[in-house]
């Protein structure tokens, strides 16, 4: 069901080299950006008209207006199952308190007697939230996006879920609760690229964006990608990956289950398993099967994720061999069952999200750990982060100097003004003292 790849024995390769043996799904945005081009003009040019008919073709519903009314989420919220709701409230308590420790303060540094550098902390004035509405409904994919952009203060929020035909063209009513809970009561069933183009353009129903936030398909990763300079984006979300570093005191019942939590969300989903145990990987791959076998979603994507190309055990010489390959791969959520966890934990370079020890399994992260579960994938932790306040927040920088803190450092300024032969910044600085450069104390 899973394939091995053994890199014990020999010297492990540095960089990219060691990157091409670890096994990634092919997810080629690039080729998807030019079909997504035109759907993404259509709306610029045609607006809700092109929203409409883009619902009729791509999600079998005829709509009347792509806004969903008011009414729709008061009710969504009033019939939501009791218990549904409770565990939607305790993950958006969790998700604020985390989230509301990462609010920064502005900040000034003195630089010198009377010139001061301030950096202050401003939110983007309108987000744009996309929650995926495919092979599952993601209630919890509204959590992690609105609560940082709430706790970071942004002014006016939008979100979008594909509309569903079995639900008379809005979105999914747990979606729409969740946007009740969370007070978001600009909701918009458009899906796809065209929800990102909505955003970014804005239409008659819906005024422009300056970011777009939220896990999506290849479509939507391919539309952000299309419209990166117009707005800020999160990240091009591939498709989930999670990688377990574990040695022989992994218990091979949880790590083959948590394999089997990933591989359910997607057909195309990775599930990697590095360990220098021979025999916790044999027992893994014992436990597959059966716990494959009691579980829902097998043939449609449990079995193509973990049998496909991005799923792989691999065996490693040892923990520190480990840590150098799962550094390598930049997992979306990396698990350590390893013996003293946490110190391995410590050690980790590239990761999305680390979960340290047996009782903190990508679930919880993905639910109630008040942790963000919009991470990058394909590797793209090496050079990136998850959602969080910091995401919605620009740094701005206040100069303030007087006129003697000025004239300190004039003749250093002009120096490297003529060392880069740009005169003209020189003598906008020469220009305040009368065209001579005051003399350095």
């Amino acid at each position: 069901m899973i394939s091995r790849i053994d890199l014990r024995g020999d010297a492990l390769p540095e960089g990219s080299a060691l990157r091409d043996l670890l096994p990634r799904a092919d997810f080629d945005v690039q080729a998807a950006l030019e079909k997504v081009r035109p759907i993404c003009e259509a709306v610029h040019h045609r607006g809700d008209a092109a929203l409409i008919d883009y619902a009729e073709k791509f999600d079998g519903v005829q709509l009347e207006s792509v806004r969903v009314p008011a009414r729709a989420l008061a009710e969504a919220l009033e019939q939501l199952d009791p218990a549904v709701r409770a565990a939607l409230e305790e993950s958006i308590r969790r998700a604020r308190l985390v989230h509301r420790e990462q609010r920064r303060a502005a900040h000034t540094t003195q630089v010198v007697p009377g010139g001061s550098v301030t950096e202050k902390w401003v939110p983007v004035e309108r987000v744009g939230l996309y929650a995926p509405g495919g092979r599952s409904v993601y209630p919890s994919s509204v959590i992690m996006n609105a609560v940082p952009a709430q706790e970071a203060g942004v002014a006016s929020m939008a979100l979008a879920s594909p509309p569903q035909k079995e639900f008379g063209g809005l979105p999914h009513p747990t979606i729409l609760a969740a946007c009740a809970l969370l007070g978001i009561d600009e909701v918009y069933a458009v899906g796809g690229a065209q929800a990102v183009a909505m955003f970014a353009h804005g239409t008659e129903s819906c005024p422009p964006a300056n970011m777009v936030t939220g896990p999506g398909n290849i479509w939507v990763a391919a539309a952000k990608r299309y419209f990166t300079g117009k707005i800020g984006i999160d990240t091009e979300a591939g498709p989930t990956e999670i990688a377990i570093l574990a040695d022989e005191t992994a218990d091979p019942v949880h790590v083959a289950s948590d394999l089997i939590s990933q591989a359910e969300h997607d057909p195309l989903a990775a599930a990697v398993l590095v360990t220098d145990s021979v025999e916790l990987a044999d027992a893994v791959e014992k436990e597959l099967e059966p716990q494959v076998a009691a579980t829902k979603h097998i043939e449609d994507r449990i079995v193509p994720a973990l049998s496909g190309r991005q799923s792989a055990i691999v065996l490693v010489d040892g923990v520190d061999e480990g840590l150098r390959v799962v550094d390598a791969y930049g997992a979306e959520h990396l698990e350590i069952q390893t013996a003293d966890a946490a110190a391995v934990a410590d050690r980790v370079k590239n990761a999305g999200a680390i979960f340290v020890g047996a009782w903190a399994p990508v679930s919880l992260g993905d639910y109630c750990a008040g942790s963000n579960h919009v991470l990058p994938t394909g590797g793209c932790a090496c050079h990136s982060s998850g959602l969080s306040v910091q995401s919605f927040l620009r740094g701005i920088h206040i100069v303030d100097y007087t006129r003697d803190a000025l004239a300190e450092v004039a003749h250093h300024v002009v120096t490297l003004a003529e060392a880069e032969d740009l005169p003209a910044h020189g003598a906008a600085i020469k220009a305040r003292f009368g065209w001579k450069v005051p003399e350095s104390k």
